[in-house]
């Protein structure tokens, strides 16, 4: 039997986004400090384990998804950085450990080669190509030069340079390293006539038409971008960037905020820029802060999985968790009287909100990477999950699951499929345990914020943008 799309527009009158978050409470400022479970204390051991146990030791290099062979992610790699020192604190490894996988991450990301040429080389201009092969460090295939996953290796970085303070030669060499490979970006050449920064660059075709724009994880684009201190990003960038949110406003109220659809969007920046309490001159209008926004885009997020426009199985008060990530593949098969489509690997969130999709895909860092916003909700959510069959394992969380999809006789591009709880990802990815991890350390003891408030760069981003008050002083 072949059944008709679900309409839209009648999904979205089903239940309003703004009727939908109406549980969200009237509460302004850092989020309330809960009692995390005792089984988080292996839930984060397991995650960091994910990055200590499968970098390449050689050059810092770590696989972008595990058990299935992989190139390297610079983004898993800055968010590798930052998982070290997390060991260090809860007595897992040992300083001198964590300092020499650091060092030796780091001086192969200043000698990489950089230039033009499609092959045979790391990066260009100071930035790095998305994806390099995990032994030659190189640029794997047609993969972009990016600006947001360079960003993300350099928040590592910076957070490395932040964190190793001590006297000895290796951590000043860190250090000095740090500083070095940040700096050597060329921020203007990524940038268009409008102000806006490129997603990317390819050698022989140029940039990506499409720039950082509107409101998502490219916030933290801008703000290294302007910290720099070799060729940084001109003023009035954070204005370019800020110029475009218009039409990225959703919900009313204790509602209100920046949407993207997302939740990846409101938590990278944040895992390592604390925004309790600063803000730019949108915020000092809207009157509250962009940690309270991704609170309230927390919020949002769970209440659409309540209600459940789509019927989706499984959504719920505790089930909840749309972001970018694994899925079963590109389907359309028939479910509940409609054809409804599933993807693989995609960003996932809402409808109603920019960057939407929704194919009963969820994934377990997308309320965890919420920890430090919204414990209150993110909680029960873990509890919950780690319940569901399948989905905890080695290192923890696997990527994502999605129990509406029961089909038994098609091909999967990931996971596998139980024929009562539906399909669960087969891989572990570094920048979802990345996520998890981070937002565990600034909710036990603010142990990523702390760091990076010392850095340099990120206060003279943030001061160039037009942040004042909190912690900025």
């Amino acid at each position: 039997m072949i059944f008709a799309p679900i309409d839209r527009r009648e999904l979205l009158a089903r239940a309003p986004l703004a009727t939908a978050a109406a549980c969200l409470p009237a509460l302004a400022g850092a989020a309330p400090r809960a009692a995390l479970p005792g089984w988080f204390d292996d839930l984060e051991q397991r995650t960091f384990r994910f990055f200590w146990d499968l970098a390449n030791r050689d050059n810092g290099l770590v696989p972008d998804r595990w058990p299935t062979p992989s190139f390297a992610s610079i983004a898993a790699v800055g968010f590798a950085l930052t998982a070290y020192p997390v060991g260090v604190a809860r007595g897992w490894i040992r300083r001198e450990a964590a300092r020499d996988l650091t060092l030796a991450t780091l001086r192969f990301f200043a000698a990489a080669p950089q230039g033009d040429a499609p092959a045979g080389m790391s990066g260009h201009k100071g930035f790095f190509y998305h994806f390099l092969d995990m032994k030659t460090g190189q640029r794997f295939r047609d993969t972009e030069l990016s600006s947001v996953d360079t960003t993300l290796l350099f928040l590592g970085i910076l957070f490395a340079g932040a964190w190793y303070d001590r006297a000895d030669p290796a951590e000043a060499e860190i250090r000095r390293l740090a500083q070095q490979i940040t700096d050597r970006a060329d921020w203007p050449w990524f940038t268009n006539a409008r102000g806006s920064v490129s997603m990317g660059w390819h050698p022989g075709q140029g940039f990506i038409e499409r720039p950082w724009e509107g409101y998502n994880e490219g916030m933290m684009v801008y703000i290294v971008g302007l910290g720099s201190r070799g060729k940084p990003l001109a003023d009035g960038a954070w204005d370019a960037w800020t110029k475009t949110y218009p039409g990225f406003w959703r919900g009313r109220g204790t509602t209100r905020h920046l949407a993207f659809a997302p939740l990846f969007g409101h938590q990278y920046s944040q895992m390592w820029i604390d925004f309790r309490g600063v803000r730019d001159a949108t915020m000092r209008q809207a009157g509250f802060d962009y940690f309270e926004n991704s609170r309230r885009a927390t919020y949002a997020n769970r209440a659409y999985c309540i209600a459940n426009p789509m019927r989706w199985d499984g959504y719920g008060r505790d089930i909840w968790g749309l972001t970018a990530c694994d899925g079963p593949g590109n389907f359309r098969l028939p479910f509940k009287e409609r054809t409804a489509e599933f993807f693989g690997y995609s960003a996932r969130g809402p409808l109603g909100q920019p960057d939407e999709r929704d194919d009963g895909t969820l994934a377990p860092t997308a309320a965890l990477g919420s920890l430090a916003f919204a414990p209150e909700i993110v909680v029960p959510a873990a509890n919950a999950m780690k319940a569901w069959p399948g989905l905890y394992g080695k290192y923890g969380f696997l990527d994502s699951f999605n129990p509406s999809f029961r089909y038994t006789d098609v091909k999967l591009e990931a996971g596998s499929v139980d024929a009562t709880s539906g399909w669960v990802d087969g891989d572990y990815l570094g920048i979802d345990q990345g996520a998890i991890l981070g937002a565990i350390a600034n909710m036990r003891d603010e142990g990523v914020w702390r760091a990076m408030r010392r850095s340099p760069t990120i206060r003279r981003g943030l001061t160039r943008a037009g942040f004042a008050g909190g912690w900025l002083g």
